[in-house]
């Protein structure tokens, strides 16, 4: 998918749905504006997958907040 296409709010709002899909309970320390459009593939890749699964075991959850960090803005 072209960059170009994809903007900061897109990105965003694929955190929040990401955040309200995992229930998170550090949700408030994950700031959708940490995370930069520069990114929007590899975020597009978690919120797909968040997304088409309804349960996820704590290992799970923990690997996706885990890429999710790695990603976020320093």
């Amino acid at each position: 998918m072209s960059q170009a296409n994809n903007s900061q709010a897109q990105v965003e709002a694929m955190i929040e749905d990401i955040k309200g899909r995992l229930k998170m309970a550090t949700a408030a320390a994950m700031q959708a504006s940490a995370f930069s459009v520069e990114q929007y593939d590899d975020i597009k890749d978690i919120h797909d997958i968040v997304m088409s699964k309804s349960n996820f075991s704590i290992s799970e959850m923990e690997a996706l907040v885990s890429e999710l960090g790695k990603l976020r803005r320093s």
